[in-house]
């Protein structure tokens, strides 16, 4: 029943939680939406100034809601990979000195093993093995996971994540950032079937298709050319409809996938975590495509599907009760795989 205060500093958002096993005592999140959108995309100096101006009062906060002083904390987390690496070298440190401090063990956390775990605090007897769809900003995969720390990549992008699409086709309707809640906004009032867009499929040697594997530039890229064939015939740009023509296929590709891999896998439940899984096409896509399987499927609340330190904290209060700890070397990499996990815990 541990109990562990965590930090995620791995790209825009200054998040702080206590989290008690699967229970999330605090989590306050600082936002740096406001900050980065005139620039149309997060800028990694400015990110990591930011995070250092917060994380101080986001962790007095976290501690004052959650009414604990450190004698409650069992141990001290933070997300040392993937991000950016600046930004997540605040949290890091600050994690590490506060270990030091406190006397407490430290755990380096995984941003995406963050993701999974994010069903797991409103799903709380959740366990593996399942199916995880992962739809970020960066990151598209679907995820065998097999026990804490022991995952399988099945499929993945082979270039833009579905949330990277998301913004840049906001970006060429003019939408602004971020793109996915923009979108999705605009799509509850268009019509999905008025235009035709690809399904990006990736062929194999023998001339079939990958089940699993998914992408998104040829849809990014249709989008652009129909815009730019209406603007040519001078006609107005309908962009509810393109809105939302553009999120049912993206919801229908990635239905599609999670749905072949976990029949294939005989798995019989689909977590879905990241900032894409806020998105409602694709949460009643996916739903209605899984009563069809006799599939459950979970989403996370809204406010655990982007970036925040509950997820973060969830899993590492896993990984101290099976007594996994993490080295104060343990440095920040601003890529790592999945299968990589257990790297970042003494043996």
């Amino acid at each position: 029943m541990a109990t562990v205060l965590a930090i995620e500093t791995s790209c825009d958002e200054t998040g702080v939680a206590i989290v008690k096993n699967r229970k999330v005592l605090s989590n306050v999140v600082a936002s740096q939406i406001a900050i980065h959108h005139p620039y149309g995309g997060v800028v990694p100096e400015v990110a990591s100034r930011h995070h250092l101006e917060m994380v101080n009062s986001v962790l007095d906060q976290a501690l004052e809601t959650a009414g604990l002083d450190w004698s409650a904390i069992d141990g001290v987390a933070a997300t040392c990979a993937p991000g950016l690496v600046g930004a997540l070298l605040t949290g890091i440190t600050a994690a590490k000195t506060l270990a030091l401090v406190q006397n407490k063990p430290f755990l380096g956390i995984h941003h995406l093993e963050g993701h999974i775990y994010a069903s797991y605090l409103t799903e709380t007897t959740l366990q593996p093995p399942f199916l995880c769809l992962l739809v970020s900003g960066g990151h598209t995969s679907l995820i065998h996971v097999k026990d804490c720390g022991v995952y399988h990549t099945l499929g993945h992008t082979v270039d833009d994540a579905a949330g990277e699409a998301f913004d840049k086709v906001a970006r060429l309707l003019n939408l602004g950032y971020p793109g996915g809640p923009i979108i999705d906004q605009l799509a509850s009032q268009g019509n999905p079937k008025a235009f035709t867009l690809p399904e990006g499929k990736i062929s194999l040697p023998n001339g079939g298709y990958h089940p699993y594997h998914s992408s998104f530039s040829g849809l990014k890229t249709a989008v652009l050319r129909l815009v730019q064939a209406l603007k040519q015939d001078n006609q107005p740009l309908p962009v509810a409809d393109i809105a939302a023509s553009f999120q049912e296929t993206v919801a229908k590709s990635l239905t599609k996938r999670a749905i072949a891999c976990a029949v294939d896998f005989g798995l019989d439940t689909i977590a879905v975590g990241g900032g894409v899984a806020a998105n409602s096409g694709l949460r009643n896509y996916l739903q209605e495509a899984a009563k069809l399987h006799n599939l459950r499927v979970l989403f996370p609340p809204l406010k655990y599907c982007t970036d925040n330190a509950a997820m973060i904290a969830c899993a590492a209060s896993d990984h101290l009760n099976q007594g996994h700890l993490s080295p104060l070397t343990l440095g920040a990499q601003s890529r790592m795989s999945l299968e990589e996990v257990m790297q970042l815990y003494q043996q």
